[in-house]
């Protein structure tokens, strides 16, 4: 196995003291957002044979394994990351694998370069994810249901917004919410601020369950996602618990540290809270109006030690170890690529010492054993 040096992203909404806190480190004072791990080509993991992307090109059957590669293609079908947020990160939606190779197909016949600011689709992949917390975790998650975000939208007893809690009020639930979400994003710049600015004073003023976008208002003064964020569900996950995320649903990771794994994608369209492109009528044919519990997913424990996150996708499969003192090794060998990570306490991983932070690559079908006192998490695919 493949002990891995990884990128850390410093994104604005980064932590600057989360993953320096991880990896017992000094912190920078400059944001740390995600470690990622993995063979994404824009920031592959290290190895001491070389880039992780460039080694699994070089024998993909032997790194991946052939079911892998005969299901998923010559690449690693997942990316790894630790996210550290310290700032809400944009309100968005990922599609589904057929609306992504039919939007990359469309964007590439246009001609519109991948790097392009205004371009949806940088890939044909769909990018379903999970998301574990490490730390209480608070995030947004698929909309509530339309008479609950009326009253939610109503308590704040403003002018401007009485025609949206009539809307959900009026409408079966798709169209309630599909039509005041068009007519949020889709409302005069100006006024909008306007009424982002006595939203926001007016969850300072009540707190509760209103201070969540109080605190968003203030990371983005004037944005219609203040309110669109409104729409949808506030989640706070404890240490263990997680979230799936699939295709149309929106969301939005407010604060906390946590061990995300997603299917290797950059395809993302976004709703408001970020200064970059919103392409409304992508967006609504993309984004599922569905209400319902956002469905907190706590790991299910095989007689082995394993706890699982189960998901409804192949391209990932994210578990975990908690291993006590004086536990016994557990024999981790797969037929599949994998990646260990440790994040708590000190484990062994084959004849890798990991600490918090520290992940190691397993090619397939390499014999792999961990053991310790600690807390590993195993990334892998289903095939």
């Amino acid at each position: 196995m493949d002990r891995l040096k990884n990128t850390v992203r410093p994104y604005a909404w980064g932590s600057t003291t989360a993953i320096p806190h991880l990896l017992g480190v000094e912190p920078t004072g400059e944001p740390q957002a995600e470690m990622w791990m993995g063979a994404h080509p824009g920031a592959p993991s290290r190895t001491a044979r070389g880039p992780l992307t460039e080694v699994i090109d070089a024998a993909p059957e032997r790194e991946l394994g052939d079911r892998t590669v005969a299901k998923f293609g010559p690449r690693l079908p997942f990316l790894l990351k630790i996210l550290a947020a310290g700032a809400p990160l944009s309100l968005q939606v990922h599609p589904d694998l057929h609306q992504a190779r039919e939007g990359y197909e469309d964007e590439e016949r246009r001609g519109i370069p991948v790097d392009a600011g205004h371009r949806n689709y940088k890939d044909a992949n769909h990018k379903p994810e999970l998301i574990c917390a490490l730390t209480e975790f608070d995030g947004l998650c698929g909309f509530r249901d339309p008479s609950q975000a009326a009253d939610l939208l109503a308590g704040l007893d403003i002018d401007s917004l009485k025609p949206y809690v009539d809307l959900l009020h009026a409408h079966p639930e798709e169209a309630a919410l599909r039509e005041v979400l068009t007519a949020v994003l889709s409302a005069d710049p100006g006024q909008m601020a306007e009424t982002v600015h006595e939203t926001a004073a007016a969850c300072e003023r009540l707190g509760g369950a209103y201070a969540p976008y109080a605190d968003i208002a203030h990371h983005y003064p004037g944005d219609p996602g203040v309110i669109a964020a409104m729409l949808l569900n506030h989640v706070r996950l404890q240490p263990g618990e997680a979230l799936f995320l699939g295709a149309g649903v929106p969301h939005a990771y407010l604060n906390g540290l946590g061990v995300e794994i997603m299917a290797n994608s950059d395809n993302v369209l976004r709703c408001g809270l970020t200064p970059k492109h919103v392409d409304i009528p992508e967006l609504l044919r993309i984004v599922r109006f569905e209400a319902g519990d956002p469905g907190v997913l706590r790991p299910e424990a095989s007689p082995d030690g394993e706890e699982v996150y189960e998901t409804p996708i192949d391209e990932f499969r994210l578990s975990r170890y908690v291993l006590p003192e004086g536990s016994a090794a557990h024999d981790l060998t797969r037929a599949t690529p994998q990646i260990l990570l440790c994040t708590a306490g000190s484990v062994q991983a084959g004849e890798h010492p990991l600490r918090p932070g520290e992940s190691v690559f397993v090619p397939a079908g390499e014999k792999a054993q961990v053991s310790g006192a600690g807390t590993v998490f195993r990334a892998t695919v289903v095939a």
